[in-house]
């Protein structure tokens, strides 16, 4: 089954990228830069709500954990 089709894998899917997308800004935040368009611009807006928005990014990641390791 596709990820679109299961919202547990989709939520799993967008939260691997805004962190994926928050760790990569740390390393090279010139790749990720604000005035590019497109794929990278996607790309800078989810790094972007990875570090504003970290403790309930972290949240979210560590209830997600906890479900697919003990529910699923």
């Amino acid at each position: 089954m596709s990820a679109i089709f299961n919202l547990q894998s989709l939520l799993t899917v967008v939260l691997l990228v805004i962190c994926t997308c928050a760790y990569l800004k740390s390393f090279f935040p010139t790749i990720l830069d604000k005035s590019r368009t497109g794929f990278l611009k996607t790309c800078w807006k989810c790094a972007r709500i990875g570090e504003r928005k970290s403790p309930w990014i972290a949240a979210a990641c560590l209830m997600m954990a906890f479900s697919i390791l003990f529910i699923k």
